[in-house]
């Protein structure tokens, strides 16, 4: 069996799962005994609420890092259907009252918690802290909530708002009539307490067993350092080329500063691994200052933008913006170290000629690989003689191969969100198949 057959089977495998898992409380509703005297509305919004509640609680598995569940689709659908699928819950989850207040409106009164039960009180905190959570998810920049505070706050809610509504359900009792109605809510509890635990206790101390230690900080163009690190006690980490770790850094594999960042290194050399960072926040600003032999820890692999999914592929084309060379740096040293000799095209677009990361190892990169490389400047020096502007469809056009059967080249976008929906748009209106097409996308929340 193939590997791509596999992935195909596996991603099959986990959607047919989350669709069972989402479902299986509407089956409460169906089957007997059922309580008497509930009118259909009523019970309509709290199948609504039923659902909404079972996919909030599978967002603890779907951004728990389980490698197995990220295989078969990579990181940026996985985020992306969190964050989707995270909204429909929402709006599942507030239909449920909402539907009550507009059939019963006597119901409107459970919102005064000094006198409304504890069912309702639980209820009516469950959904604060749902919609807390969306607001500063949906407006974290607009609120100028940096990432790190965010992030704690935003496990805190989702944390309160499922075990809160998991209460609720118990409270009202009217689903829960039976032991094995009782037993299905019992296992969404103990699922969801199990993840906690092994997100929050077991994957920290297997962190901490596979210490790094920081080899060198290499200073490079555009405010962009390279962090070199190696295995402090152990054989080190395999990965893909193109594939990316969360870093933690000055703290343990506890808390919750670790930020995600490309492998820049070769995956012919796991003994000695590479991140490169641009300064853009705190935490990167503060990159510089790691000093060596300091212990890091790294959470990895991740992700799918790799070319080693495409083997047969007859040659690679990457589209880079800024510090989205990083991955694409990491798949052009491994493809030198292997001596691979397909045609490959860079793309990279750049503000200025000094900001051009990696500017140097790329011209020496050519020699060894079959590898045209074009810089694409907004604020070219005086002289320059390459192309300028930005990343528009007419300049991808003037490069890009004639050559767009389907799986013949594999094309690798990374870069700034606004330059990559042009470069995307461009492509597939040049009559590039989508499924050619493999986008890496920083800036996930």
């Amino acid at each position: 069996m193939g590997v791509s057959t596999r992935r195909f089977l596996w991603g099959g495998f986990w959607i047919a799962l989350y669709l069972l898992l989402t479902l299986a409380p509407l089956f409460v509703l169906l089957v007997e005994p059922r309580p008497p005297g509930r009118a259909f509305w009523r019970e309509f919004s709290v199948a609504l609420g039923f659902a909404g509640l079972a996919m909030l609680a599978l967002q603890f598995a779907i951004t728990a890092r389980l490698k197995s569940v990220k295989a078969p689709y990579g990181s940026d659908i996985i985020y992306y259907f969190h964050r989707q699928i995270s909204l429909m819950a929402f709006a599942l989850i507030l239909a449920h009252p909402i539907i009550l207040f507009i059939t019963s409106p006597g119901t409107i009164g459970l919102l005064n918690l000094l006198n409304a039960p504890w069912q309702a009180r639980v209820g009516v905190i469950a959904l604060t802290c749902l919609i807390a959570l969306v607001v500063t998810s949906l407006w974290r920049k607009l609120l100028k909530i940096s990432y790190t505070p965010w992030r704690v706050w935003h496990g805190l809610l989702a944390t309160a708002a499922v075990s809160l509504g998991l209460i609720h359900v118990v409270l009202v009792g009217y689903h829960v009539n039976t032991p094995w109605k009782a037993g299905l809510w019992a296992s969404y509890a103990m699922f969801w307490v199990l993840l906690l635990v092994y997100v929050r206790v077991i994957k920290p101390l297997l962190l901490l067993r596979h210490p790094y230690a920081v080899e060198q900080v290499i200073e490079e163009r555009g405010d962009v350092w390279t962090v070199v690190l190696r295995p402090d006690g152990h054989t080190g980490m395999k990965f893909l080329p193109g594939q990316f770790a969360w870093l933690t850094a000055w703290h343990s594999p506890f808390s919750d500063t670790e930020h995600p960042f490309s492998f820049s290194s070769s995956a012919a050399h796991s003994e000695r691994l590479a991140l490169t960072i641009k300064e853009f926040g705190d935490f990167t600003r503060m990159i510089k200052h790691l000093q060596p032999d300091q212990q890091v820890y790294l959470d990895g692999p991740f992700g799918a933008f790799s070319i080693d999914r495409y083997p047969r592929a007859r040659g690679y084309i990457f589209i880079a913006g800024g510090i989205g060379i990083t991955p694409i740096m990491s798949m052009l040293r491994t493809l030198a170290d292997r001596g691979d000799q397909r045609p490959l095209l860079l793309i990279y677009g750049n503000k200025s000629w000094d900001q051009v990361t990696f500017r140097e190892e790329l011209a020496a990169l050519q020699p060894r690989l079959n590898l045209q490389v074009v810089h694409v400047l907004s604020d070219p020096p005086e002289g320059w003689e390459g192309e300028q502007g930005y990343l528009t469809p007419e300049l991808l056009a003037r490069y890009l191969p004639t050559d767009k059967a389907r799986g013949s080249q594999q094309i690798f976008i990374c870069g700034p969100p606004p330059m990559m929906d042009i470069v995307e748009r461009a492509l597939v209106h040049q009559g590039f198949h989508i499924g050619d097409l493999h986008s890496e996308r920083f800036d996930l929340v």
